[in-house]
């Protein structure tokens, strides 16, 4: 066990493991333990806060993580529902010091920065470590986004967390903050008015807008990262949470023409990221293959890929965004630099950018590693990505602007790589 991090090594029951085997997702967990208990459950003997006071707990008492299975919602009023009540669960578990810091206003602007691609320690983040909180409160604040989340982008978020604390564990990486993520309100969260969750640390920054008045629940802006791309489990089984981002992508690379992909293509060089998460975007657009040189079948593929972001709640929910985004699809660019083939062994990976009225989309791997090395594993390249998903007509529900991030989480701060 690794002495820096409280939360290695302890196994998840079975029951407690989503089940799903989809390939958007693209997990392979196995039936067993998990090593989601890197980050969300505590060893026999550890520490943990309760009310603000250290308490010591068992590995067999501590409640694990929800399980999506739990989230049945279809439509757009039902997952409103229940992700205020698991909000509201969440609260109930809390003292009052750790409701202040886990409650902000709704117009608070500091939750435009409070979210990044870099490590904690770069980054302040808004709210509750989940690090520092009980095993029942642990379990509550996942049940919030197992509820909010569709069972197959719940999956894709845990593969990406315990992706992070594999990196804690086996890589050369220094950064002890590895595996630690917070989560905060911005509102009253009830299923009648409009509040944001905000979920994320290192390669993840969710900021779901969920407005009740409306029935809308919107992911603009949100920060998808992962390193490594493919890591094995506690169980030796094989994870890839970006296996279907990366599926859906070359299933609209390879449904393109010559002449498209002439259109498309940027160059062997892998692009750089523009829009960074956190930070102010410009939106760039006019660069590459026109949404309206597209077939129909090639606007379906290209909103498969666009679903990996703005899909990542109920069908209901999921339809909406996309018949909205369709409506200015015409209006879109997508470019693409790097690889052609999906083949993880050759090349430096891939960028793509998809920048319309209605979407922006980066993928973009990352040349190096950040120091976060593994022997045998990819951690630069194909196994380090960044992503970035904006909506440069509704961001934040247009409920608050974008500020301009500073200190090491800016443009030029932090490590390289991030």
């Amino acid at each position: 066990m690794n002495p820096r991090h409280p939360f290695l090594g302890l196994g998840i029951p079975a029951s407690d493991v989503p089940s799903s085997r989809s390939s958007r997702a693209g997990l392979a967990i196995a039936a067993g333990a998990t090593t989601l208990a890197l980050m969300l459950t505590s060893c026999a003997g550890g520490a943990s806060v309760d009310g603000g006071s250290a308490t010591t707990t068992s590995a067999a008492a501590t409640p694990t993580i929800a399980s999506s299975d739990e989230n049945t919602s279809t439509t757009t009023a039902e997952t409103l529902a229940e992700t205020a009540a698991a909000a509201q669960r969440l609260l109930e578990t809390l003292s009052e010091e750790q409701r202040e810091q886990l409650l902000h206003d709704y117009d608070d602007a500091t939750r435009t920065t409070s979210w990044s691609n870099f490590p904690v320690t770069f980054v302040e983040r808004a709210g509750l470590n989940l690090s520092e909180l009980t095993g029942e409160q642990r379990s509550a604040a996942m049940g919030v986004l197992a509820a909010l989340l569709s069972q197959d982008a719940y999956e894709t978020v845990v593969g990406i967390m315990e992706g992070d604390a594999y990196l804690l564990e086996n890589s050369s990486s220094g950064e002890t903050s590895l595996g630690q993520y917070y989560i905060a309100f911005f509102g009253d969260p009830t299923d009648a008015d409009a509040w944001e969750l905000q979920f994320g640390g290192h390669h993840l920054g969710i900021n779901a807008t969920l407005d009740g008045d409306e029935e809308a629940i919107t992911f603009a802006p949100t920060h998808l990262g992962v390193q490594p791309a493919v890591y094995a489990s506690a169980e030796g089984a094989e994870v890839q949470p970006f296996s279907g981002i990366y599926e859906t992508a070359f299933a609209f690379y390879d449904s393109l023409t010559d002449e498209q992909k002439a259109d498309l293509y940027q160059g062997s060089e892998i692009a750089s990221m523009v829009c960074a998460p956190g930070d102010t975007c410009s939106y760039p657009t006019g660069t590459g293959l026109a949404g309206s040189e597209l077939t129909d079948e090639q606007k379906q593929l290209l909103l498969d890929v666009i679903a990996n972001w703005a899909g990542l709640a109920d069908e209901q929910t999921t339809a909406d965004a996309l018949a909205a985004i369709a409506e200015t699809l015409d209006e879109t660019y997508i470019d693409w630099s790097g690889a052609t083939v999906y083949d993880m062994t050759q090349g430096n990976g891939i960028y793509f950018q998809i920048s319309g009225p209605d979407v922006y989309i980066e993928f973009a791997s990352q040349k190096g590693s950040a120091g976060a090395d593994v022997d045998g594993v990819i951690t630069a390249g194909w196994g380090h990505v960044h992503t970035i998903y904006r909506d440069p007509s509704n961001d934040y529900a247009d409920s608050v602007e974008q500020q301009e991030a500073s200190g090491l989480g800016g443009p030029g701060g932090g490590p390289a790589g991030g």
